[in-house]
C-alpha cells in the first residue's frame, strides 16, 4: 500500500483522537467525519468500509438488541422500582450505595459483556441518584469501572478477556486457575478508591426515607411476560455459544429485542416507532466509524509495520516485554476502543513471537487449534490487562464507557472528557499497577 494512504490514515486516525480528548466536537461526528475522510481520500471504498463494519457485526447486534429490550420495558415503571429498593437497602448511605453497585454489577458481568450489563442496569442510576440527592454522572463512572474489572473474572465476561482466550485456545476452567484472581484483585482495588475518588457520595447520608416516591409498576401482566423475555435472553447469553447448533450473543438479543417489540406493541403499552426513536443510535454509529478507523490502519499496512517495531524494541526476554506490553496496551486502549484494539494486536503479537523464533508459523494459521509455548503466554495476558483495565482510563477507552456516555446523554447530563479523566487516571493507573505485580508473581516468577 502505498504511504501517502498510509499518512492519511495515521492522521487522520491521531486527529479523531484528539477531537475526542479536546471536545471541540461531538464525539459521533469526530468519529464519522474521519471514517468519511477515509473513503474521500480512496484510502479505501465506501464497500470497503462497509465491510469492516460487518466484521464487528455481533458486536453491533448485541449492542442494539439490548437498547432495544430495555427501552421497551420503560413503560412498566420498573427501573425505577428497583431504583427506590436499592436506596432503601443502602438505608439511605452513600458508603452502602456504592458499596452495593460494586456487589450487584460483580456477579452480572462475570458472565455478560460490560457493554451489556451497562445498558441493562445504567437506567437505575439517575433515579437512585436523584432520591438519594447525589450527582448520578460519578456512579455511571463507578459502574463502567466495577464492569470493566469484573469481566476478566471469567473467560466470557468481557470481548477482550473471549478475543485474547479463543485466540490462544484457553478453556474456560483454565482461565478460572490462571487469571480469574487478577480480575478480583482489580475489583478489590476499585473498592479501596471508593472513599477517596468518590468521597461526596460516600459520606452522603439520606435521614427522611419516609418521603421517598414510592413508584408503581405499570402494566405487572405485561412485566411478567417481560421478565420471561429477560431470562430468556440472559440464559442463552451463557450457554447459546455451547449448544449444538450454536446461538451467538448477537442472535439472542436481536431475538429477545424482536419478542419486546412484540410485546409492547401487543399490549399497546408503547408503540414500535416511539422505542426505536429512544435507541441511542449516536453510540451505534461512532462504534461503526472507529471500526472504519482502525481498519484504514490495517489495510495501509500500519499495523503490520508496527509489528516489525515491536519485535525490534521488545527482543526475547519475555519478562520484560510482557511488562512493556502491559502498560503500552494499557495506554493505548485509554485512547482507542479495547475491542478493535485487540482485534489488531492479537495477529500482531502472533507475528512477532514467530519473528523472534518462540512460535512456529503454524500459530498464525486462523485454524490453529494447539497449545501455544508456556513461556509466550504472559504476553497474551499481559495485552489483556492492559487492553482492559487500560478501558478505565479515558472516555473512549472502552465499550462501555461510550455505552454509560450515551445513557448520561439521554438522562441530560454530559459525560465529559476532562471530567472521565479525573477519576479514569487515578483508577487506571492504580490497576495497571496491580496487574503487573500479578503478572510477574503468577507467571514468571512462579509458574
Amino acid at each position: 500500500m502505498e504511504n501517502w494512504q498510509a499518512i492519511v490514515a495515521t492522521v487522520t486516525f491521531v486527529g479523531v483522537i484528539f477531537l475526542l480528548m479536546t471536545e471541540w466536537i461531538h464525539l459521533t461526528i469526530a468519529a464519522f467525519l474521519g471514517a468519511l475522510i477515509l473513503v474521500l481520500f480512496n484510502v479505501m471504498t465506501l464497500n470497503e468500509a462497509i465491510g469492516y463494519i460487518s466484521q464487528s457485526h455481533g458486536t453491533l447486534g448485541l449492542f442494539f438488541g439490548v437498547m432495544v429490550l430495555v427501552r421497551a420495558f420503560e413503560p412498566t415503571k420498573i427501573f425505577d422500582y428497583l431504583a427506590t429498593q436499592i436506596v432503601l437497602l443502602a438505608k439511605g448511605r452513600g458508603n452502602r450505595l456504592l458499596l452495593g453497585i460494586v456487589a450487584i454489577t460483580t456477579p452480572i458481568c462475570a458472565f455478560l459483556p460490560n457493554a451489556t450489563t451497562v445498558i441493562l442496569l445504567a437506567p437505575l442510576l439517575p433515579p437512585i441518584a436523584e432520591e438519594v440527592g447525589v450527582d448520578f454522572v460519578p456512579l455511571l463512572i463507578l459502574m463502567v469501572f466495577v464492569t470493566n474489572s469484573a469481566g476478566l473474572l471469567t473467560i466470557v465476561g468481557d470481548p477482550a478477556t473471549f478475543i485474547v482466550g479463543d485466540a490462544i485456545n484457553i478453556s474456560f476452567t483454565d482461565y478460572l486457575t490462571r487469571l480469574s484472581l487478577g480480575g478480583l484483585i482489580s475489583l478489590l482495588a476499585v473498592v479501596a478508591t471508593l472513599p477517596f475518588l468518590f468521597r461526596k457520595i460516600w459520606h452522603k447520608k439520606l435521614d427522611d426515607l419516609e418521603h421517598l416516591p414510592h413508584p408503581q409498576i405499570n402494566h405487572p401482566r405485561v412485566l411478567a411476560v417481560g421478565s420471561l423475555i429477560i431470562a430468556f435472553v440472559l440464559i442463552f447469553f451463557v450457554v447459546g455459544d455451547s449448544l449444538p447448533i450454536p446461538i451467538s450473543p448477537a442472535t439472542v438479543a436481536l431475538f429477545g429485542a424482536a419478542l419486546a417489540l412484540l410485546l409492547s406493541h401487543h399490549s399497546k403499552i408503547d408503540t414500535v416507532n416511539h422505542i426505536l426513536r429512544d435507541v441511542d443510535w449516536s453510540t451505534l454509529i461512532f462504534f461503526m466509524c472507529i471500526f472504519v478507523l482502525i481498519g484504514g490502519l490495517e489495510k495501509t499496512g500500519v499495523v503490520s509495520t508496527l509489528s516489525g517495531a515491536l519485535a525490534i524494541v521488545l527482543g526475547k526476554n519475555i519478562a520484560v516485554a510482557s511488562i512493556i506490553l502491559l502498560f503500552l496496551v494499557g495506554i493505548l486502549s485509554s485512547l482507542v476502543p479495547n475491542i478493535p484494539l485487540l482485534v489488531a494486536m492479537i495477529p500482531l503479537l502472533k507475528e512477532y513471537i514467530v519473528n523472534v523464533g518462540l512460535a512456529g508459523q503454524e500459530v498464525l494459521s486462523p485454524n490453529f487449534a494447539g497449545q501455544f509455548p508456556a513461556e509466550v503466554l504472559p504476553l497474551f495476558y499481559a495485552t489483556m490487562f492492559g487492553a482492559t483495565l487500560g478501558g478505565n482510563g479515558t472516555l473512549v477507552g472502552a465499550s462501555s464507557n461510550i455505552v454509560a456516555a450515551g445513557i448520561s446523554e439521554l438522562h441530560g447530563r454530559r459525560i465529559s472528557f476532562k471530567r472521565f479523566l479525573h477519576y479514569g487516571i487515578p483508577m487506571m493507573t492504580l490497576q495497571l499497577t496491580a496487574a503487573a505485580l500479578y503478572v510477574i508473581i503468577r507467571f514468571l516468577i512462579w509458574q
